[in-house]
């Protein structure tokens, strides 16, 4: 595990892991959704892609001009990707381009006129989220 310190991805995915541990045992009979933002969609998607226990993913601000999602590529769980049309950690046109070359089920929301931060747009963000949750949970709408 990390100790607070950026670790290239190695102790945060051990990090992201005992969150999921402390969720699983406290939670067991509810199945996990996993959702990050920025470097935590990287770490949160890679770990969740490969963990059971995590059904669903969320990716915000998905930074793809300088990191590498191709791990994606063997991921079949329910996917949302959630990103501003100005950002510019992640091209808009490449993220675009990944969610539509992924397996199984994903959507890609593109907030127009915001940044990597959804400034000015959390209540996109928001209405995406919920939007996605509320079309593949039904039961949870209300």
């Amino acid at each position: 595990m990390s100790a607070g310190r950026h670790d290239q991805g190695r102790g945060e995915q051990g990090d992201v892991r005992a969150a999921l541990d402390f969720l699983a045992a406290e939670c067991s009979e509810v199945p996990l959704l996993l959702a990050g933002f920025s470097f935590g969609c990287w770490v949160g998607l890679r770990v969740g892609c490969a963990d059971e226990r995590v059904t669903e993913l969320i990716g915000l601000g998905t930074p793809v001009n300088s990191t590498d999602f191709s791990f994606l590529q063997g991921c079949t769980k329910p996917k949302l990707f959630v990103h501003g049309a100005n950002d510019k950690f992640g091209d808009v046109k490449t993220v675009e381009a990944l969610v539509e070359l992924l397996p199984g089920e994903n959507r890609l929301v593109v907030v127009e006129k915001t940044d990597h931060f959804f400034a000015g747009k959390l209540d996109q963000l928001n209405r995406a989220i919920a939007g996605w949750i509320a079309d593949r949970h039904p039961e949870l709408a209300g």
